[in-house]
């Protein structure tokens, strides 16, 4: 391959010192002109950014183009490999409901997918949404939701053609594909019929992208759409949902930590909402219905890994909550399903899924059991109540995804599909593998291993070591068709289950928070030693890879162990921490304090985050290949943390390494639209770690 471009060529960022004072402590920001004064008007219309702003990124995208123009060829492999990898007449199994069978389906070509119905005892499909056809005019183009009233008459689905994850909600007739109603904008995609098959719930977004309403629409009338709820305190989500009897609607509002649930009834939707329990700090509950009560999980006294109550739903209130499964350490109950004769639940333990099944009758319980190592386990509820089927899927690092049918009475299942890979697949050539890496204050951390059976464990093999850690987020042991493409070359893949997911409970998130939240960092640092001491890899060969609050995580090691790294992939990180939260009117900082702390109201969370935050610790050292990955209407991670982290970083960098930026002028924080499209941002981040670890 070519030698990397001259480090003169790269973009150089002018530097606009701005002072700011907190809590008596002066910090200097020299590249925060990089912020876009008007960066709401951005996120709806990219055009109008500052033209300083768009000429420097648009020189970064330039700068990382030439440093991997030698890769051009490689990029055009993987993402050939990487796209032979997905069926493209894809079908998803049907889901039941009523006199119809739902699916997605994809076409060869197409990049979006088809929402149809079948009816349920055989007959002619009928496209309902065809998102390729609706996004032919879009650059950008994304379906968030796509709901069927409960009669089957109407279809609502939510659209965003910025990446800014404004959604507009088009509302149209089954059988016609009539557009039956005006376009309702600023939706976040969440929607939810009434049993009327007329009122339509959907929450409404302000102009910080917050969810600040949850508005009733009444199909055709010419009133405006009602209030059902209204949230002044920017701090919490709202969400809305159904009970899986489609008894009651749920009014959710929580933060990261902290939840509410009201009803109503269904046929009701006029009704005024019903509050199970008040708001309580750090208490988290959410509600199913079954037989005239609810069925609710919780984490209150004390349950930490949550347990299972009922109270009657007339009167739901915490001095009538019943235990109906105990609390028990160590066992995270992750998600409840309440169907007519049986409770399910998902439940982790000891770092692996599992589904347990309750009948109602007698309390008779059982599980699914499954072999492997380290796997990956899903819930599919459906839209039926009185079922014996449960649907799950289930994927391991080696297993293609498998969807099954399960027989809750029977205790039978029945493979309904096999995740096709139309290139090929042979599970037998590869190993999935679980070890557990000593962490520096006696704790375990899991990391789950893939590597083909033709790679010699000897310290020679390159690895990409992922992770995530935030939000209490469990990252999967699943099967990725992507990963191969760097297995076959010879990587060990390795996922590094940190804390500040749940992995191991509700304590694992705990200690990877707020005043705990170092210990993210040094699991990570952790797993990597851990895995080059055991002879998987070696002292920079290890190329690590994280997103989002995992970009933190890169930016964080990035800074404490760069001799362990040979490269960091930061895809739309999060590393500009301190300043985000010191900006109470960016969209997620008000609901992110719970996770981060609040430096506005606290000098302890000031100097806690001031301790980690990537950008504000970036120090003249050698540093790693660095390339991060950016999406200018992202209203999650504004485009200007990862510029702004990349400027700074190149300012002190001591190497001769790559420091990179691409920022997609289209698109947001899932990157570019498509399942096509997307496999190019991933060739690319795939290109540059196969480049510096010279295994292209």
């Amino acid at each position: 391959m070519q030698s990397n471009p001259s480090r003169a060529d790269a973009p150089r960022a002018r530097k606009h010192p701005l002072a700011s004072s907190n809590h008596g402590i002066e910090r200097v920001d020299d590249y925060a002109w990089l912020r876009a004064s008007n960066w709401r008007t951005v996120m709806r219309d990219p055009s109008v950014l500052d033209p300083e702003i768009r000429n420097h990124l648009e020189a970064e995208n330039a700068y990382t183009s030439s440093a991997m123009a030698d890769t051009d060829a490689l990029q055009e492999t993987l993402f050939a490999e990487m796209k032979g990898r997905i069926k493209e007449n894809d079908e998803s199994v049907p889901a039941p409901d009523g006199p119809f069978a739902y699916y997605t389906r994809f076409v060869v070509g197409g990049q979006h997918p088809l929402f149809c119905r079948k009816p349920r005892g055989g007959g002619e499909e009928q496209i309902l949404v065809d998102g390729n056809e609706l996004a032919e005019p879009h650059s950008y183009f994304r379906i968030a939701n796509v709901a069927h009233s409960p009669d089957h008459s109407l279809i609502a689905y939510a659209v965003d053609t910025r990446g800014s994850e404004f959604y507009a909600v088009n509302i149209i007739e089954a059988h016609t594909g009539k557009l039956v109603d005006f376009q309702i904008t600023d939706n976040n995609g969440a929607l939810q019929w009434a049993a009327d098959s007329r009122t339509l719930l959907y929450i409404w977004l302000d102009e910080e992208h917050r969810p600040r309403r949850v508005l009733a629409h009444e199909v055709g009338a010419q009133s405006t759409d009602r209030v059902v709820h209204e949230k002044p305190d920017p701090g919490y989500f709202l969400e809305i949902d159904a009970t899986q009897d489609q008894r009651f609607l749920l009014l959710g509002v929580h933060d990261h930590e902290t939840a509410e649930v009201s009803l109503i009834d269904a046929s009701q939707p006029d009704a005024t909402p019903r509050l199970v329990s008040p708001r309580e700090t750090k208490h988290d509950y959410s509600v199913d219905h079954h037989d005239g009560r609810l069925i609710i999980l919780t984490n209150s006294d004390g349950a930490e890994d949550y347990r299972i109550v009922e109270a009657p739903a007339d009167n739901p209130g915490r001095e009538n909550w019943r235990e109906i499964e105990p609390h028990r350490s160590g066992r995270l109950i992750l998600n409840i399903v309440a169907y007519k004769d049986f409770l399910v639940r998902l439940e982790r333990e000891d770092g692996l899924p599992r589904i347990v099944i309750r009948r109602f009758a007698d309390g008779e319980e059982h599980s699914i059991a499954f072999d492997e190592e380290a796997y990956a386990l899903g819930l599919s509820q459906g839209y039926e109540y009185s079922t014996n089927i449960l649907r799950f899927t289930y994927s391991s690092m080696t297993t293609p995804a498998q969807v099954f049918d399960y027989d809750m009475a029977e205790r039978t299942r029945e493979l309904r599909k096999t995740q096709e890979i139309p290139s090929g697949h042979d599970p037998s050539q590869y190993v999935t593998q679980r070890v557990m890496a000593p962490a520096k204050d006696g704790e375990t951390v899991p990391v789950t291993l893939l590597y083909h059976t033709e790679t010699k464990l000897d310290s020679t093999a390159p690895l990409l070591l992922y992770g995530y850690g935030a939000y209490g987020m469990t990252m999967p042991a699943s099967f990725s068709t992507t990963a191969l493409s760097l297995v076959d070359r010879g990587f060990i893949y390795a996922i590094a289950h940190v804390r500040g997911g749940q992995e191991k409970g509700y304590r694992w998130y705990k200690e990877g928070k707020r005043e705990k939240k170092e210990n993210t960092f040094t699991d990570f640092i952790a797993a990597g030693e851990y895995l080059a001491c055991e002879n998987f890899t070696t002292k920079g060969r290890i190329v690590a890879h994280g997103g989002s609050a995992g970009g933190m995580l890169m930016g964080a090691i990035a800074n404490m162990a760069p001799d362990l790294f040979l490269g960091i992939m930061a895809e739309v990180p999060f590393v500009d921490v301190l300043t985000t939260m010191l900006d109470a009117t960016l969209p997620l900082t008000p609901p992110e304090w719970p996770e981060w702390g609040n430096p506005i109201e606290s000098a302890d969370d000031y100097r806690t985050i001031a301790v980690y935050s990537p950008y504000d610790n970036v120090r003249a050292q050698c540093h790693p290949h660095i390339i991060a990955l950016a999406g200018l209407t992202d209203p999650r991670v504004t485009y200007w943390e990862p510029a702004k982290w990349v400027a700074k970083l190149r300012e002190l960098d001591r190497s001769d390494n790559l420091i990179l930026l691409r920022t997609n002028m289209e698109a947001g924080h899932a990157g570019a639209s498509g399942r096509f499209e997307r496999l190019k941002e991933v060739a690319l981040s795939y290109a540059f770690a196969l480049k510096i670890a010279g295994r292209s």
